[in-house]
């Protein structure tokens, strides 16, 4: 019997088999038999894989990596056409042109040399500076799988090589897109604005409402505040490209572009050309008048009723198609770059709701409104209108303020002195603003605050300068110690002449040609302050017979009551008329035989300019009024910058923007006797 003992460690120790026993089999014949079939199975299945694998790697694996490298699909925004801009009957001011443009996919661009080389014939091909297409790369480098807009309204050979050459420029497409079109060529071009590629600092503000890189928005005037509406929706495509981003396949649309809506204003393309024309030529009358400064200005044309933007024209002006299709830097260059700007007198800017000017004149109703409904002077009450007007200072010294026209030495009253522009008599109002007891507080700015001076007037077009209303506060604020350094204790207090400055527009006040209009409109209705606007409503365009489809129609806000009595306004509106019509009113030789009642006032404004050749005061040119006088239809406002008298540059102008409203002409301007 076989034993068994265990080591030290515990294990077992087996001994040699016993002899007597018998060993089991260890593999029967048919467990053998099942077994060579098993390995018989696994050797076919093995071998038949493997020819499989030698198939598609060897006879068929470049067909197959083709096929895998050609099945990209991409996702292609299909650019939407923007809407069109209508002038207030319909007649079409700014469409679309169909274009081709030049588009780079960064992330599909070769690296090493072969990018450097591609970059470099792109830049020959198309005209585009080097450095430029790398700084554009280097804007979307957050966003590599955008295409970059490297040239847009790319025509003939160009396109034609591209096409031809399409292997030899990886990451480069030709995609059709469309260009504005200004049928009313540079008309209203600070009204309509152009439209840009988005910039990065826009599309930080802007993404969050679907804008991406290479949109095209508005950058000025109704392009840009209204670009919501103008842009439509941008359609989706698919397009099958290779691994180096070459098309393999047609575009495969998947959501149609939705083309943007129609803005109707509410500007008459043919008034405007008459304002313009007559901005020319108020300017040219300057010049004939030794006026050499006259170099700009602005003419507002307003419906007093509804504050409607019937025209507003700025010179010097430019051609809003210079920012459509291939942009020449010589011709932006007045527009963008500051040097340029300046010799060309700033064409960019809007003068009509930006520019800033003292108004002279044109302020001296604001003045006897707040003088009549303050009792400071009743309406034919006479004050002595004389060649200057003394004021003693507290030190004992004094100034003389002189009357623009020396010969005059009469008593006048209110109606009176507004015709014949009496400098003297507004003086005393200011003056008598300037010694009511404190509790009274400032009571000729609180008018005219109300008057809407020194505050936007809330137009719709962008952007829009408030002006500057001066107050004693406001001095306060302006003169210290660290903005005056010599003089803040003397400069910071208001004095005297402050207030008999202001009583005619003069030393701080500052006025746009908008407010100054608005302000007329108020005389002419009855006393309320419209808002300004220039967009009428969102339409959808139909066919040739359709009608148009009203989206949304811009109401803007009620009229606000000024508050002023109608009655001392009724004495304000007969001074105006009397400054058109009497014998010594300011603007009579141009307005008072033109068959249409028109009522207004002249105003000339001295201000400090730097010129080239020439640093010192000149006069601005200024006529605000309104006609019919009895049921006024239009205002019109009109500054002619550094043109002289009121009456002889900027009454003429005003009086051609009449003549085109009402169709008819008026005779021969007379001699101008004028402030």
């Amino acid at each position: 019997m076989a034993s068994r003992s265990t080591g030290g460690a515990g294990l077992p120790r087996f001994l040699p088999p016993d002899p007597r026993i018998e060993e089991p089999y260890l593999l029967t014949p048919r467990t053998a038999l099942r077994v060579a079939i098993l390995g018989v199975v696994a050797l076919i299945a093995f071998g038949v894989l493997f020819l499989r694998l030698w198939s598609l790697q060897i006879l068929s694996g470049s067909s197959y990596l083709d096929t895998a490298l050609n099945n990209q699909l991409r996702t292609v925004r299909i650019e939407a056409p923007r809407g069109p801009i209508l002038d207030r009957k319909g007649r079409v001011l700014v469409t679309n042109a169909a274009s081709l443009a030049v588009e780079l996919w960064p992330a599909d661009l070769p690296t090493g040399s072969g990018r450097d080389t591609e970059l470099r014939r792109l830049s020959e091909l198309l005209d585009i500076p080097p450095g430029r297409i790398r700084r554009q790369i280097r804007e979307h480098r957050s966003d590599p799988l955008s295409p970059i807009t490297l040239r847009v309204a790319v025509k003939g050979e160009r396109i034609n090589y591209l096409y031809e050459h399409q292997a030899e420029f990886p990451g480069v497409r030709i995609r059709r897109t469309f260009i504005r079109r200004y049928n009313s060529e540079a008309l209203a071009a600070h009204l309509l604005g152009y439209v840009g590629e988005i910039s990065p600092e826009q599309l930080k503000e802007l993404r969050k409402k679907g804008y991406v890189a290479g949109d095209r928005i508005g950058q000025a005037g109704v392009e840009a505040t209204y670009d919501e509406y103008l842009r439509g929706v941008a359609g989706l495509a698919e397009l099958r490209v290779d691994s180096l981003g070459r098309p393999k396949s047609a575009l495969t649309l998947t959501q149609n572009p939705e083309p943007g809506r129609a803005i109707r204003l509410t500007i008459d393309i043919g008034l405007q050309r008459a304002a313009e024309r007559a901005l020319r030529y108020g300017i040219d009358l300057a010049h004939e008048n030794g006026e050499w400064a006259a170099d700009g200005g602005a003419i507002v044309a307003l419906d007093p009723m509804s504050g409607e933007v019937l025209a507003m024209a700025s010179s010097p002006t430019y051609r809003p198609s210079v920012f459509a299709g291939r942009a020449d830097p010589e011709k932006l260059a007045p527009l963008l770059v500051p040097a340029a700007a300046e010799e060309a007198n700033y064409p960019a800017y809007n003068r009509a709701i930006a520019g800033l000017y003292p108004a002279g004149s044109v302020f001296k109703p604001a003045t006897a409104l707040a003088a009549l409904q303050e009792r400071l002077v009743s309406a034919y009450q006479p004050l002595a209108c004389t060649p200057s007007y003394f004021v003693r200072g507290t030190t004992g010294a004094g100034q003389t303020f002189k009357n623009w026209d020396p010969n005059v030495n009469r008593e006048m009253t209110m109606p009176e002195a507004l015709a014949a522009s009496c400098d003297t008599y507004f003086y005393r109002l200011g003056h008598w603003f300037f010694g009511l007891p404190e509790e009274r507080g400032h009571p000729l700015q609180q008018w005219a605050s109300r008057f809407g001076f020194g505050a936007l007037t809330g137009v719709d077009v962008r952007p829009e300068e408030s002006g500057l209303l001066p107050t004693p506060e406001w001095r306060e604020q302006r003169y210290t110690k660290e903005t005056d350094p010599c003089c803040w204790q003397e400069d910071r207090l208001w004095k005297p002449g402050d207030s008999i400055q202001l009583a005619i527009g003069q030393k701080d006040l500052l006025v746009t040609p908008l407010q100054m209009a608005r302000f007329y409109a108020m005389l002419a209705n009855g006393g309320s302050l419209v808002t300004p606007h220039m967009v009428a409503d969102v339409e959808l365009r139909g066919g040739d017979r359709q009608r148009p489809v009203v989206l949304r129609r811009f109401e803007p806000p009620a009229a606000q009551p000024s508050g002023v009595d109608f009655s001392y306004l009724q004495v304000v509106q007969a001074g105006l008329y009397e400054a058109t019509h009497a014998e010594y009113g300011t603007s009579s030789a141009v307005f008072r035989d033109f068959p249409v009642p028109i009522a207004g006032k002249t105003g000339t404004a001295e201000k400090y300019v730097e010129l080239p050749t020439y640093k010192g005061l000149r006069d601005q040119s200024w006529w605000c009024g309104w006609g019919p006088v009895d049921s006024p239809k239009i205002v019109v406002c009109a500054l002619i910058e550094n043109g002289g008298h009121g009456g002889s540059a900027a009454a003429p102008a005003a009086l051609k923007v009449f003549e085109h409203y009402f169709g008819v002409t008026a005779p021969a301007i007379g001699t101008v006797y004028s402030d």
